[in-house]
């Protein structure tokens, strides 16, 4: 499954593609795409978020994710860019939803306590841990980059665990199997009251 992860902003919007792959080393995550979507200061923000939206739609068509995760704006000091950052989410939640695939949020906290531990860790740590978590020869840069795919890895870390809540919220059971004790695997799922086969 790909996962799409978009750090929004309008003079930087930050996206990594990120999979579950059996062979993608010890997370079992490997990054296929990583980079940043830049708009010119010079053009008006209508033209900059036409831009935005046109360029993440065109990832999305050539990724085609299951799932993209857009980091929930919660607030900014400075009102001015708490519009555009706001301005440039509504944009790629909007191009996520054209898409068809599943759209999700998680706020900065979340993805830095799924990522390092710790829902205040810095930039510099969230950027190490992605490094480490994906194998990746450097360290993403600039941090729109380790935030997008921080966020893409948040979701791939969280998505079994909120299924199988969601499952045990609806009266199901769910059992691992010895498989899923050293990483992601199948679940035997059966309805109440029925006997295990």
């Amino acid at each position: 499954m790909f996962v799409m992860g978009i750090d929004p902003g309008l003079s930087r919007c930050g996206y990594g593609v990120v999979e579950r792959a059996g062979d993608a080393g010890r997370s079992g995550l490997r990054a296929l795409a990583a980079g940043v979507v830049t708009t010119p200061v010079a053009d008006g923000v209508p033209r900059r978020l036409a831009a935005l939206a046109a360029e993440l739609r065109a990832l999305m068509r050539e990724f085609s994710p299951a799932v993209v995760v857009v980091e929930r704006v919660l607030f900014q000091n400075n009102a001015r860019t708490a519009m555009a950052v706001g301005q440039a989410s509504g944009m790629a939640l909007a191009a996520a939803a054209d898409t068809g695939a599943e759209v999700v949020q998680y706020s900065p906290n979340e993805v830095k306590m799924a990522v390092t531990g710790y829902g205040s860790a810095t930039k510099d740590q969230v950027q190490v841990m992605v490094r480490t978590i994906l194998e990746l020869a450097e360290v993403p840069k600039p941090p729109d980059v380790a935030d997008a795919l921080a966020l893409a890895i948040c979701h791939l870390g969280r998505a079994p665990l909120a299924r199988r809540a969601a499952l045990a919220e609806a009266g199901w059971t769910v059992r691992s199997t010895g498989a899923e004790a050293s990483g992601p695997g199948p679940a035997r799922e059966r309805q109440p009251g029925t006997r295990p086969s």
